[in-house]
């Protein structure tokens, strides 16, 4: 299976145009004709905000709307598409629902895939090597290191994305979240617990 490589140390997989890029934005740099600064914080908003909000609408609408869950949970693919979520690294994504006896994470043992549509870019740590290996031969561990604790009898299952597949986790609903709109609801969705490594935080409760 093909799989979108990203390693900034190694550039020896880039194509001729990548390269080019990556060349031309260091003579930008350098000349002062772009802010490093300016450039990072944009990054930073795609890959924490304004990509996974996407995705914590789909959640939220999922938990609001059982009919909506049980449609995204049978034809994924067309369901996101038919809301705007497809296209470039988000073709054949997939919704993988946690349940009591259940949870879900999502790992590219190869590389990065994953479905940025939906939650923006991708971390730093989830293209780094110790996550994509430790979270295959010890998904327990893992979560633990990121305040996730499930309980003995809690099955952990490990999703391998690739370029032909990419997941989505859909995490359960929060308790006490009754009566609640779609929008409150989205923002208590952050971008780990739909890749699997973090729960739904209620606003002002502290990460476990």
């Amino acid at each position: 299976m093909s799989h979108d490589h990203e390693n900034d140390g190694d550039r020896s997989h880039l194509s001729e145009v990548e390269l080019r890029v990556r060349a031309l934005e260091t003579a930008l740099r350098e000349k002062g004709y772009i802010d490093p600064a300016a450039i990072d914080l944009l990054i930073e908003r795609y890959e924490k905000k304004i990509g996974p909000r996407n995705g914590a609408r789909v959640v939220a609408k999922a938990w609001a709307n059982e009919d909506f869950k049980q449609v995204l949970l049978a034809d994924p693919a067309q369901t996101l598409a038919s809301l705007g979520y497809a296209g470039m690294q988000g073709e054949h994504t997939t919704v993988v629902e946690n349940t009591p006896n259940l949870h879900n994470m999502v790992v590219c043992t190869l590389c990065s895939c994953y479905p940025w549509p939906l939650l923006g870019l991708p971390p730093v740590w989830y293209k780094s090597g110790p996550y994509r290996s430790r979270a295959v031969i010890d998904p327990r561990s893992v979560l633990l290191d990121f305040g996730v604790e499930l309980s003995a009898d809690t099955e952990v299952r490990v999703w391998d994305s690739t370029a032909e597949m990419r997941y989505l986790v859909l995490p359960m609903r929060p308790p006490a979240t009754e009566g609640w709109s779609e929008e409150q609801l989205a923002s208590t969705v952050t971008r780990d617990c739909m890749i699997g490594t973090g729960l739904p935080q209620l606003p002002g409760v502290l990460p476990r």
